[in-house]
């Protein structure tokens, strides 16, 4: 049955559900012997593969051309008729699989997984996830109508970031007071959403016999190679070591600008990204290291091919095959992600590129990403690709490091010395100030998702948040501003969105600069080491895959120590040069 499946996802596209299920069928009643299991899962992950590819194609197709409503009813019609009957088809066959007893060599990543995916099982949530998603775009909805006039110009939360170069800072402050005035106006309707939401998240882990909300995430998000207690250790060193050292980058921009202390919108005007460092202490006109993507493709493809040639040759390979879409036009939406094509066994980078550079470390980042896709998509079964966020993104980091040394113009890439050095003291810097916010966020949800009662009061939400941002956000003044730095949780859509989502971005950072250490000793044997640990995909816990990348899988001060001290040291030489 399967020799007569289709390989390429564009003839099946416009499948409807019962052109798939037998396929399914076939796999659920096909007898599952130690004999044909390794057939049987090479089966599912050609079925897979093509229905995954699909997804991709169709929300491709989507956020390119999002004012078009034919390509959107596509999508939703996709989603609701084909891909949502195909996730509990998809789930009878991993009970299947269970019930077998039998184990796959590789596979034992997989089921572990499985396992724990069909104990938290349970038939009565399925609604309430519905309701769940329903709450949070209604959430979505609230922050993406939040607009402020500037100039006799609407200006959306996120564009308020091109006021940030702004060198008057009383306009700076009027644009960010505006803009906190803005966010406070929908308080109440924020609150109405979580208090909901709360509601909802205790009837799930109720439902499905965990103790609390935050068994229930860890268990939903597949952590099992580290523990909440982890987690708070990872809280703490962060206070010990990074704390300080944000607050040393905090004093130079003060300095720089020549005032007693920061103040928020000394940092940023856009404040819905309260992490990075947006505005420029001197007031120099942004960099602009392209003129058009074209140039910003030609010139990365040099840098990635000084990284590592084989890098190189991946990218070569998605710009020849036209899997880059870079530029930023009208009806594209906004953002940036790299998508798997598992059919043709080959990423896809989105991205809205405009000739600043964020536009550059954006492509860095997600290169790193299609460069994962490259090197594990060889692996027989798609479980087996399906790796860990807290690795994902270690891949993803460690090439926004690994590739910035060669930004100089005479290396290939965009700049003169003095920019390049201006471009890596902006991204280290906000590498430094990330950490602490973090941590914010993470031991937030610890606290929230343990206190369920007393965290489904906003105003207990409003008090814990301020405790925890006074505990590690220290150089920035925000006397006077308690009510906007209160309600701070409500302007990071993590945790509306994704419950107990956030620390794996702060342990693959410090995944990341060890790779980048590495590389400072020995690039060749760094990458060599780092393209391994990516070909591994998903069959290995978070330990092996960071030490295969030369890394420690750590929460502790002593390591996450050596690596400030990195950046440190690198800040202090290319300050030197700015």
């Amino acid at each position: 049955m399967f020799n007569s499946l289709p390989t390429d996802a564009q003839r099946v596209i416009n499948w409807e559900w019962p052109q798939y299920e037998p396929y399914f069928n076939e796999l659920r009643l096909r007898k599952l012997t130690e004999a044909n299991v390794e057939k049987w899962l090479a089966n599912w992950t050609q079925l897979s593969d093509l229905l995954s590819e699909c997804f991709a194609l169709l929300y491709l197709d989507k956020t390119l051309h999002t004012t078009d409503t034919v390509i959107e009813k596509r999508f939703n019609t996709f989603m609701e008729n084909v891909y949502t009957p195909a996730l509990s088809a998809d789930q009878k066959l991993k009970q299947k699989l269970l019930e077998s007893g039998l184990e796959p060599e590789g596979f034992e990543i997989a089921l572990r997984n499985m396992r724990a995916e069909a104990d938290l099982f349970r038939e009565e949530n399925l609604p309430l996830i519905v309701e769940e998603r329903k709450l949070v775009s209604e959430y979505d909805r609230i922050i993406a109508t939040q607009t402020i006039e500037w100039d006799g110009q609407e200006y959306t939360m996120p564009q308020l970031a091109k006021i940030s170069a702004n060198p008057d800072r009383s306009a700076r402050e009027e644009a960010w007071r505006r803009a906190s005035a803005r966010v406070l106006e929908d308080r109440e309707a924020l609150n109405e959403v979580w208090v909901k939401l709360m509601d909802l998240r205790r009837q799930i882990y109720q439902n499905a016999d965990k103790p609390d909300y935050r068994a229930y995430a860890w268990q939903n998000r597949l952590r099992f190679d580290y523990t909440p207690e982890n987690a708070q250790q990872f809280h703490a060193a962060i206070e010990e070591v990074v704390v300080p050292a944000a607050e040393r980058v905090y004093k130079r921009r003060a300095r720089l600008m020549g005032v007693e202390t920061l103040r928020p919108w000394d940092v940023n005007v856009d404040v819905m990204r309260t992490t990075d460092l947006l505005v420029d202490p001197l007031s120099r006109e942004p960099l602009h290291p392209f003129d058009d993507v074209k140039e910003l493709e030609e010139k990365a493809s040099v840098i990635f091919h000084r990284v590592d040639p084989a890098l190189g040759g991946y990218f070569d390979t998605m710009r020849t095959e036209r899997l880059l879409d870079l530029a930023n036009y009208k009806g594209k939406a906004p953002g940036a992600y790299c998508i798997t094509l598992p059919a043709r066994k080959r990423p896809f980078i989105f991205a809205n590129s405009i000739g600043i550079q964020e536009n550059v470390n954006t492509l860095f980042h997600e290169s790193g990403h299609a460069f994962h896709v490259f090197e594990s998509v060889n692996l027989p079964y798609a479980q087996q690709r399906d790796y860990p966020t807290e690795f994902a993104e270690v891949a993803s980091m460690a090439m926004e490091l690994l590739a910035a040394p060669y930004l100089l113009a005479d290396e290939g890439g965009f700049y003169n010395e003095e920019e390049a050095a201006r471009a890596r003291v902006e991204h280290l810097e906000s590498m430094l100030i990330f950490w602490p916010y973090m941590a914010v966020v993470s031991a937030f949800q610890d606290w929230v998702y343990t206190h369920h009662d007393e965290a489904s009061d906003p105003a207990n939400c409003d008090a814990k948040w301020l405790e925890l941002w006074r505990r590690f956000i220290k150089g920035v003044d925000w006397s006077g501003l308690d009510d906007e730095a209160a309600t701070g949780w409500h302007r990071k859509l993590h945790i509306f969105r994704y419950p107990f989502y956030y620390i794996e971005y702060g342990l693959a950072q410090l995944g990341a600069v060890q790779v980048w250490a590495n590389a400072r000793r020995d690039q060749a044997g760094a990458v060599a080491a780092y393209r391994r640990a990516l070909a591994l995909g998903g069959t290995m816990p978070l330990p092996e895959l960071y030490r295969t990348a030369g890394a420690r899988f750590a929460f502790d001060a002593g390591t996450l120590g050596e690596a400030v001290s990195l950046i440190e040291s690198t800040l202090e030489e290319l300050y030197a040069l700015e």
